[in-house]
């Protein structure tokens, strides 16, 4: 025996039901894309960017700051962002792998210097956005133009060097002057960036004559430390010998000072001496005649017998033995 089953029949849609029209539900779905389209020309421009729009390819406002921004939605405007305050790197005479492997490119790093030596030499360039709009649209490669414009200017200037200034003294000033005459160039060609600093990380010579250039530099370094020493040396001697010189000067003034006074005291004691004797000669030879007296007579010993006695001569020849002769007066006579 075989069982039928009917399908379910569906039940009756009520006769006053409204059903809603296909054109009406398109209309709202197109509202709502309408809407959401509109909507999406809501922007954010971060604290570090700065935005730029164009409007059918030309741009409408060159600079856009920080802050919640609206612009018609795509493909009406075109928003730009780009990090102003970032600085951006580049690097002459190789790249960053290159440097860590040790490995050097040397159609990018050789530099001829001022007096014909080859060196390899590294720059690493660090520059920002200063004009979105400049930036984006001038150049077709901003990054290549600035390192081209660095390099070319690197290449005249240090054309112009020595290579003992290169590698001594003049590197601070090359990275200067580098820094001023490339970011002119770079403006010349509207590329919207701003140099910030050159950087030169390393300069030395071709491998096939770093051996000499060690040798060159260690006697350079031995020169300097032996004129450094020589001027130590002089700096300590000089002043030493000057010092003693001034002690011999002054010693001589002074005893020439003290003999001049001296003569002229004996001159003027003597002139004083003479003006008395040619009023009074025999007063003043008897004066001068007692002050010598006092002077020789203490120095000497003497012998006073009475002019009425008589004087045992052996008494003498014993004293003059026993003791030493007394000094010649200027008769020639000695004193008694």
């Amino acid at each position: 025996m075989s069982i039928l089953i009917s399908p379910p029949v569906p039940a009756a849609i009520p006769a006053d039901t409204p059903t809603p029209p296909r054109g009406r539900r398109y209309r709202h779905i197109l509202w709502y894309l309408l809407a959401a389209w509109l909507l999406s020309g809501i922007y954010i421009v971060q604290t570090d960017q700065q935005g730029l729009v164009t409007q059918w390819g030309k741009v409408v406002e060159p600079r856009v700051f920080p802050g919640i921004h609206y612009a018609l939605p795509w493909p009406i405007d075109t928003v730009y962002k780009l990090k102003v305050r970032e600085l951006r790197r580049r690097v002459v005479g190789g790249e960053i792998p290159d440097s860590i492997l040790g490995r050097t490119q040397t159609a990018n790093s050789e530099f001829f210097s001022g007096d014909q030596n080859l060196l390899n030499i590294r720059v690493v360039i660090q520059y920002s956005v200063s004009n979105p709009r400049d930036f984006l649209f001038q150049a077709q490669n901003a990054d290549r133009t600035v390192g081209l414009a660095v390099e070319s200017e690197l290449v005249r200037r240090i054309a112009h060097t020595t290579v003992d200034d290169i590698l001594t003294t003049q590197k601070l000033a090359i990275q200067s002057d580098v820094l001023k005459s490339a970011q002119t160039i770079i403006d010349g060609y509207r590329t919207g960036a701003l140099l910030s600093s050159i950087n030169i990380e390393s300069v030395s010579p071709p491998p096939e004559t770093a051996e000499a250039f060690r040798g060159v530099a260690g006697a350079r370094s031995d020169a300097f430390r032996i004129v450094n020493e020589a001027d130590g040396y002089t700096n300590d001697l000089l002043p030493r010998a000057r010092g003693e010189a001034d002690q011999l000067l002054d010693q001589a003034h002074s005893y020439s000072d003290g003999k001049i006074k001296r003569a002229q005291g004996d001159a003027a004691r003597f002139t004083a001496v003479a003006a008395e004797y040619g009023k009074t000669p025999q007063v003043t030879s008897t004066r001068v005649y007692l002050e010598a007296m006092e002077l020789i007579l203490p120095k000497l010993k003497k012998l006073i017998v009475d002019a009425n006695s008589n004087l045992d001569l052996s008494v003498i020849g014993r004293q003059e033995s026993s003791t030493p002769t007394p000094p010649a007066n200027a008769d020639g006579a000695s004193q008694r």
